[in-house]
């Protein structure tokens, strides 16, 4: 495969480069495979009691050295310290529920049948696929190889390549932890080297956590070869303001359901719908708690916003904002670009937004919000589900009936109801439309990669009738 250009951590901050690495060759990524499957034949008979005590190690050394994680991931990709810390932290509790909870969820189940026993297993399939995305560095990861490592299968992990070393030190968590060697591994590869990998006898099945490209060629590689894949995609998130919602609380979450970090987040809140009659009050609140928000060296604990995580992102964020106002939108607040080496954005707010506008119908991933006014609440759901995505869904309303109208309506995979939309291991996490299939975390999430296995043992006194 030769050297990776693109293997490198540098610092969004600055743009200076902290460290490249070589991309792996293809006998490295195949020993690995190798070792991989071996490892798996292991693990698949160890007991679970086993598999959680060192499940439980792996989250206590991300509680042990949560500060030395948290700076690996600000300085490789800008998110805010405070919030590194706490995805360390929100790592480690999936790391714990699933070791606590593995062993009732893989439970035998039994079915009441008329001539026999029957039961239903859910076995380990082998070694899962994770190709993940740079923004949640530990967190994505450990939401599938918590699961995935419980089910007794083995986990490969193909991490963005600007987070290299987020890769590796998850990979060093596990071995610490004492799972066996080639159990969870990561490969330095280009996304070039996908389709291969997924081609490999080897690989069982495969999860990605991405944009909706990544996602369509990844179900499709999976499709062709026949195997089992979760993804994970984009959303263009709404988030709905009523009249009988607290709209204080409301605008104050509303920034950061927004800007959360940096912005780029899949289910970070990107349409703020509000109805007619609050939305000038709503709309006052909400641009002053962006003025508020404290711009700078994610290092910094004061600073809320950090730098975009690449160069790229931040011009793609800039040609989408440019068309958006070309069409007829205003700015209220920011809206450009910030002067200097690091990758940094205005937070930003814009309003009058047109249809067909890349605000109103694309994913803009930074700190950019479009703000959106609703004649009535069929107004709102109209506006919430005019968009290709459907992954997650924010609703303010101290209204019973217009709680359960916007349950039954709106077409997203979470619907939180006066609250910020956040992942949590007790529930599973998927989209619908063009934010994917399948589902993360919960039960849910951990049944995705296992066999489920009807055994059935047939009474033999009535092998005639069942002729």
């Amino acid at each position: 495969m030769g050297a990776a250009l693109g293997i490198k951590s540098v610092n969004p901050l600055n743009n200076e480069l902290i460290q490249s690495f070589e991309e792996m060759t293809s006998s490295e990524v195949d020993r690995r495979l190798s070792l991989a499957r071996s490892a798996f034949l292991e693990h698949r008979d160890d007991s679970i009691s086993d598999r959680a005590m060192r499940m439980r190690r792996a989250g206590e050394i991300l509680l042990e050295r949560k500060n030395e994680f948290a700076r690996l991931m600000t300085l490789e990709m800008g998110k805010p310290f405070a919030a590194a810390v706490a995805e360390t932290e929100k790592s480690a509790t999936a790391c714990a529920y699933y070791a606590e909870h593995a062993a009732e969820f893989l439970a035998d189940q039994r079915v009441a049948v008329e001539d026999g026993e029957a039961r239903i297993a859910f076995q380990p399939i082998g070694v899962v696929l994770a190709v993940m995305p740079w923004n949640f560095p530990f967190w994505q990861v450990f939401r599938f190889a918590a699961p995935a490592l419980m089910a007794g299968n083995a986990g490969m992990l193909k991490h963005a390549s600007n987070v290299p070393q987020c890769a590796l030190a998850i990979e060093n968590v596990f071995r610490e932890a004492g799972f066996a060697e080639g159990l969870f591994q990561a490969v330095l590869i280009s996304s070039g080297g996908v389709d291969a990998l997924i081609a490999d006898p080897r690989i069982a099945a495969v999860t990605l956590t991405g944009s909706d490209g990544a996602g369509r060629a990844v179900a499709a590689s999976a499709g062709r070869n026949l195997k089992k894949c979760v993804v994970e995609l984009g959303g263009s998130d709404p988030f709905i303001v009523m009249p009988s919602a607290n709209l204080n609380e409301a605008a104050e979450t509303a920034v950061t359901a927004r800007m959360i970090n940096n912005g780029q987040s899949c289910i970070a809140a990107k349409r703020f719908i509000v109805h007619e009659s609050v939305h000038a009050e709503f709309l006052e609140k909400f641009v002053a708690g962006v003025r508020r928000l404290n711009v700078g060296n994610p290092l910094d604990p004061s600073v809320q916003i950090g730098p975009l995580a690449t160069r790229q992102g931040v011009a793609d964020l800039e040609k989408q904002v440019a068309a958006t106002v070309a069409a007829g939108a205003k700015v209220l607040v920011g809206g450009n670009r910030m002067n200097g080496p690091g990758n940094f954005y205005e937070p930003t707010v814009l309003t009058d937004i047109p249809e067909g506008s890349p605000a109103a119908e694309d994913e803009l991933f930074g700190p950019v919000a479009g703000v959106f006014r609703a004649r009535d609440l069929d107004d709102a759901i109209r506006i919430a589900n005019n968009t290709r995505f459907g992954l997650g869904a924010s609703v303010w309303t101290n209204d019973p009936a217009e709680q359960e109208k916007f349950a039954g309506r709106i077409e997203s995979g979470l619907l939180f109801i006066n609250g910020m939309v956040a992942s949590d291991a007790r529930l599973p996490f998927g989209g619908v439309k063009d934010s994917g299939f399948g589902r993360e975390l919960g039960q849910f999430g951990i049944h995705e990669f296992v066999n489920i296995k009807t055994i059935r043992t047939v009474n033999r006194r009535k092998t005639a009738e069942s002729e």
